[in-house]
């Protein structure tokens, strides 16, 4: 979980390193490549209700991102601690196969980028330059 503290540090100051792009949108795509992610495990478990319930889930959160994006930041504040519990609720139910490991890292970094985000948004921070 502490490498989970750091990439969800980074992720929260990922805007920086892509100064050129609106935040939100650094944010979103973050969001849909993390999402996305799942799918990969999804194929790797071979089951197909596995794989289609990932899908589904992953294309949910891309739309969310792509609302993200020139929505609200709550919104991508929400994908973020939605994937979260999606990840919490991974974990605890073993859904896909062999991803024992990844739930809770992927937990972490959600809930802390989620966390930073909030605490840019209340502070009224331009996370970007």
């Amino acid at each position: 979980m502490a490498w989970g503290v750091l990439w969800g540090s980074l992720q929260a100051a990922s805007p920086l390193a892509f100064s050129w792009l609106d935040p939100a949108t650094v944010y979103a795509l973050g969001l849909s490549l993390i999402a996305a992610v799942y799918i990969g495990f999804g194929v790797a478990d071979g089951r197909t209700q596995v794989l289609a319930v990932e899908t589904c889930v992953a294309s949910a959160f891309v739309v969310i991102a792509a609302v993200g994006v020139n929505g609200s930041g709550w919104v991508l504040v929400a994908g973020l601690a939605g994937h979260g519990l999606k990840d919490l609720w991974q974990h605890r139910t073993g859904f896909v196969a062999n991803t024992r490991w990844w739930p809770p890292f992927c937990a972490t970094v959600d809930f802390v980028a989620a966390v930073l985000l909030t605490v840019a948004i209340l502070a009224d921070l331009r996370v970007g330059w």
